[in-house]
Parts: structure tokens; sequence; C-alpha cells
């Protein structure tokens, strides 16, 4: 499976983006989907993830109520919706998928990983 990010930026606190992530090379729609974040010096950490027909999806608590995740399986694409950014969401934030049939949060549970998209959020 290739994954690859697009939709990071500079955005002020406050502010909203929303990050893309197109997947190919494999059927999309047996993948849980999630977004994990890297800040400097920090280890990489959850962030979401969906499965397929999973309306709700599963949240890191650091950014439930601000994030939401949702794919398109018709497009192989997950995205993340990040509003009311604050400072402590600046981060590399890598897309990836696991083959799991069941929410994980562990990094090592993902297989596939893109090769990240930078958002800095200044304050």
């Amino acid at each position: 499976v290739q994954l690859v990010e697009s939709g990071g930026g500079l955005v002020p606190a406050g502010g909203s983006l929303r990050l893309s992530c197109a997947a190919s090379g494999r059927t999309f729609n047996n993948l849980i989907m999630g977004w994990f974040r890297q800040a400097p010096g920090k280890e990489r950490e959850f962030v979401a993830a969906m499965r397929r027909l999973d309306s709700n999806g599963n949240y890191a608590d650091s950014v439930k109520g601000r994030f939401t995740i949702s794919r398109d399986d018709a497009k192989n694409t997950v995205y993340l919706q990040m509003n009311s950014l604050k400072p402590e969401d600046t981060a590399l934030y890598y897309c990836a998928a696991t083959t799991r049939f069941t929410y994980t949060v562990v990094p090592e549970d993902y297989a596939y990983w893109g090769q990240g998209t930078q958002v800095t959020v200044s304050s």
C-alpha cells in the first residue's frame, strides 16, 4: 500500500486545516486508516483512526471535539479535518494503514505509512 499525504501548512492558533491521504496498491476497504503525529523530540502518537462503515472513528483524547476523521472509499482517500488548532498540535502528521480488525493506537500495529505532512500552528 502506498500512502501520500497532503494539506499540511502553517496556520495561526484557532485556525483549521484539512489533511488528505490517498491510498493505492491494495483494497482500501479492508484497511483501518489512521493518523499519527510526531513532534520534535517526542514519540509518534496516535491521533485518529477509522474503519470502513464506522461513522464515528476512534480519537485520542487530546483531539476529541476538534479533529474529525473521515474516509471516501470510492476515492481511496482518508481525511483529517483539524479545527481549533493549538500550538501543541504542531507536528509531522503521518497517514497509516493497518489490516487489523480492531482499532489500535500502537504505531507498530500499522504496516503502511506515508511520508508525512508538516503542520505548524503559530501562537
